[in-house]
């Protein structure tokens, strides 16, 4: 690991599990989902990056030794050994991402209630769907079942419905990663700023550094920190 920076230590060590090594073993999520072969960051302190555990010892060397050469990593610049790296991790995909800022206790005006999971109600909500079944605008975007609303998570409410959700896609002892996910009906009238906003004020959170992650091409999520005023403080690249 070189060029380390205390904020994105703490997003690499929210981001994923990590081994004695501090290799990638895999994502931090309920799921266990598989990491990257490479993860790389910048910020206005300079780069870090991460190596996945199964990356084969030779080829992590090398991949190591020409991170620790990248200029720092800036939106929309490109990694100047990307080609390389990609060479190196074949087959591989790759994307990029931006890293925000998401201060605690943000406010945004809505029309909608927020319902908390860590209240009554929000408890009494979570046994009614177990009961009664996942609406279908929720099984569209991809929540099946009470266990995908992963704690801390808050839920906007509009007439009645359940129209935006946030949750931690990613929970450490030191931060949380946000996840976002607004019905598709719904989407662009600020349901997921007001949602995201309410998330900050969750009491679990208090201690964590919150961060706030998308994927360049991810528009609607960059609406979001737009509506916000988030300040984008990191870019990154994932290559698979």
């Amino acid at each position: 690991m070189q060029h380390e920076t205390a904020w994105l230590d703490l997003d690499y060590h929210t981001l994923f599990r990590l081994d004695q090594s501090r290799r990638i073993e895999r994502e931090n999520d309920p799921d266990c989902s598989p990491g990257p072969r490479f993860w790389l960051a910048g910020s206005a302190e300079g780069n870090m990056f991460g190596i996945g555990a199964h990356v084969a010892d030779h080829v992590a060397v090398e991949v190591e030794s020409l991170a620790a050469t990248e200029p720092v990593l800036a939106h929309p610049a490109i990694p100047i050994h990307l080609d390389r790296y990609l060479e190196m991790l074949a087959p591989a995909r790759h994307d990029f991402g931006l890293i925000y800022e998401l201060p605690h206790e943000l406010s945004f005006p809505s029309r909608a209630r927020i319902v908390s999971g860590e209240s009554a109600e929000g408890r009494n909500l979570l046994q009614s769907l177990s009961a009664n079944g996942m609406p279908a605008s929720l099984t569209e975007v991809g929540f099946h079942g009470t266990g995908d609303f992963w704690p801390p998570w808050c839920v906007a409410i509009v007439d009645g419905e359940i129209a935006s959700i946030a949750f931690a896609a990613r929970l450490s002892d030191v931060g949380a990663e946000i996840g976002v996910t607004t019905m598709k009906a719904l989407r662009g009238q600020g349901l997921g700023a007001a949602v995201t906003a309410a998330w900050t004020r969750l009491p679990s959170l208090r201690a964590r550094t919150l961060f706030y992650s998308v994927d360049c091409s991810n528009l609607s999520s960059q609406r979001v920190a737009s509506r916000l005023g988030l300040h984008r403080r990191g870019t990154t690249l994932r290559i698979y």
